[in-house]
Formats: C-alpha cells, structure tokens, sequence
C-alpha cells in the first residue's frame, strides 16, 4: 500500500538502491492528475496509468500502477508489460543485503532549475557541480545532454549552505540516523534541490 499511498497524493520519484547512471530511477506522475489533498485519503489502483521519465536517458514510458510495481519486483514478463528501457526491473532482488531496495521519494519540480552537489571525502568538501538538465529533460545524469559547472569547494556562492551543511546539518544527519561516532562514508556527495 506503501507506493500506492503516495502515488495518490503526489508525483514521485522511486529509485533503485544500485548504480548512479540514472538507470531504475523514475519520475513517475499520473496521467489522469487524479491527486488526493490530503497524504491518505485513497490509493491508487493497479490499473491506473502512470507516465513514467527514466533519468538515465529522459526516456518517457506510460504503465499501469500493477505494470509497473511487477516490473520493480519481478523484472519483464507478462504481466508487467512491453517496456523500452534498457534495465531488467528486479530492483529489489537479493533482498536488502545484495542492495535490493527502492527509495520512494517526491517529486521536486525545481529539479529543471538544476542541483548542487557537494563531492565529500569524510567531513570534507572537494567541490562543489552545479547539474542542470537540457532543456526539455528533468534528470542531469551525465550522458543526458545535462550542463555541468563546476566550483571550488570555498566558492563564495555557496559559503552559507557549505558552513551550514558541514557544521550542522552532516551531525544533525547522524544523530537523526542513530549513526553519532560512526564515520562518514571516505567518498560520498550530497546533492541540493531548491
């Protein structure tokens, strides 16, 4: 009932827990536009249609909500349909110790204004790329015609959100995560949407 739920109230975004290619990652809005006002109110249905944009490629697709949720969990068969991306589904095989997870998470329109990532080593700002889609796409994965501008880690633009991230929101994060005296991964990034 999980995505259902959330795919009633508002577009998403559900990634797979594996790669950075932008392949598994789908913004996913309904076609009808048929929204609930309130998280909860109803779910949707297996047969609701959903359009669907991989950010690999910004390749669009149209699927039932049964289509696509066989297709997450049991890759390509009968059921869940012709599909024109170049992954095999199964986003959640292995189980959660082989990585087989789905994040659900949603949409920010202002994803076509770009997003900022920060590179980290540890606690450690090596720089900061500004991703910003082509015209037309909403994903900025490299390889999608997306524009790169990249920064220094001390650059002016950003010295609020980079004081503010490293010295508040990174031991905000770990306490919140029940991770406090863990270290942080040794390369990692932190991405910003406004």
């Amino acid at each position: 009932a999980g995505f259902k739920k959330t795919m009633a109230f508002q577009p998403r975004v559900i990634k797979q827990n594996r790669g950075s290619s932008g392949e598994g990652i789908w913004i996913i809005k309904l076609k009808s536009g048929n929204y609930c006002k309130n998280y909860g109110d109803r779910s949707c249905t297996d047969d609701e249609v959903l359009e669907l944009m991989e950010a690999c490629d910004n390749h669009a697709e149209t699927h039932t909500v049964g289509e696509f949720l066989e297709f997450c969990v049991n890759g390509r068969n009968a059921k869940s349909g012709k599909w024109d991306t170049i992954g095999t589904g199964k986003y959640l095989e292995g189980g959660k110790e082989a990585g087989g997870q789905l994040v659900d998470q949603r949409f920010c329109p202002r994803i076509v204004e770009g997003e900022l990532r920060m590179n980290m080593i540890g606690d450690t700002c090596t720089g900061i790329i500004h991703k910003k889609p082509k015209a037309g796409g909403i994903s900025a994965v490299g390889g999608t015609g997306s524009i790169y501008t990249f920064y220094a880690p001390d650059a002016p633009e950003f010295k609020q959100l980079t004081t503010t991230f490293l010295g508040q929101d990174i031991p905000s994060l770990m306490s919140n995560l029940e991770l406090e005296g863990e270290p942080l991964p040794l390369w990692w990034t932190a991405d910003f949407i406004n």
